[in-house]
């Protein structure tokens, strides 16, 4: 990167201009160092402004110089910027993803999304019957969480998030029944996975909202455009989770300190940090099959999630989270 933004910079700095008695000419000679830096032979980076041109011309040569030189310091940076940035990974089929090996997948993002369908039509197009739903995967796009506005007279409204996580939010290898009614409507009862994850977005405020995206216990139904349902989502922390205090909801104290005079103790807003809460709270997802492989049994298509964030153990009341992405799954 150094070495380029140095050659560029070279570019720029005002050339030698030589008088040669020989031809009577003057010659804008380049350095050798840029010639070398963007593969030019020295020999041949060579400009010639006669002496017998119009002053006019001679003029508007330089500034022409002066033009590629400035291309060539832009075109520089962009390739120093470019050559650093990630870009997102193509979006492979199940069977590509499983024929690379470990190193192939390692950095490149790929193990964080979800496979695609080669071929296929764009509709649901599987026969009805009992089916066992495996390898589903579902791989977040946005997040967004409802939360007050710069103006307080607004309602809260759902906003733009940054993730804060890594990349390690995608659900992968959930598996349950898959049923299709003769009417056309499906049925999808979650059973098993890796389904939950712990994701942490900021709004743009920069209050920090952690949550845990899970569709835990779902049963969905209704037809394959549009199937929705309620899901389990558990407390973002454990009950053997202890605050900085030192309390926890099956371990640790009761209260931080001794107990406060006057049963004040059992008021809300101490209640809500000495007495900590580890309910879990309900989501609603919506899946629809925007294609499918009837050959293979495969299908894929978005989705759209509400589920409550992180209530720090009852202390909080949980904010409004939002999260649209894809998802893809294997009949059998």
């Amino acid at each position: 990167m150094a070495a380029s933004l140095q050659a560029a910079a070279t570019l720029m700095q005002p050339t030698k201009v030589g008088l040669v008695s020989s031809r009577s000419s003057l010659q804008l000679r380049s350095s050798q160092t840029v010639s070398k830096s963007f593969g030019v032979e020295p020999a041949a980076a060579r400009l010639t402004c006669s002496l017998q041109a119009d002053i006019k011309d001679f003029a508007q040569k330089c500034v022409d110089a002066s033009k590629i030189a400035g291309f060539a310091l832009a075109t520089s940076a962009l390739v120093v910027s470019g050559a650093g940035a990630e870009g997102v990974p193509k979006r492979l089929t199940y069977d590509e993803i499983q024929s690379k090996t470990y190193m192939e997948v390692k950095g490149t993002g790929t193990a964080n999304q979800c496979p695609t369908i080669d071929g296929g039509v764009d509709s649901f197009a599987v026969k009805p019957g009992k089916y066992n739903a495996k390898k589903i995967c579902l791989e977040p796009t946005s997040f967004t969480v409802k939360a007050d506005v710069v103006n307080k007279n607004a309602p809260p409204e759902f906003q733009n998030t940054k993730l804060m996580t890594r990349l390690t939010y995608t659900l992968d290898e959930i598996e349950g029944p898959f049923e299709v009614s003769p009417d056309g409507t499906v049925k999808f009862e979650e059973k098993d996975g890796i389904d939950y994850a712990a994701v942490t977005v900021q709004l743009p405020g920069g209050e920090r909202v952690p949550f845990l995206f899970t569709i835990k216990e779902l049963v969905a139904s209704g037809k394959p455009n549009g199937f929705s349902g309620q899901f389990l989502v558990p407390s973002y922390r454990g009950s053997s989770f202890l605050d900085p205090k030192g309390r926890g909801g099956s371990t640790g104290y009761d209260n931080a300190v001794a107990l406060p005079a006057g049963g004040r103790g059992d008021e809300e807003e101490l209640a809500k940090e000495n007495v900590k809460n580890t309910a879990s709270s309900t989501g609603k997802i919506t899946l629809s099959v925007t294609k499918s492989k009837p050959e293979t049994g495969e299908l894929i298509g978005v989705f759209e999630s509400v589920q409550p964030s992180d209530t720090d153990l009852g202390a909080k009341v949980p904010k409004e989270v939002k999260i649209q992405g894809i998802w893809y799954a294997q009949l059998e």
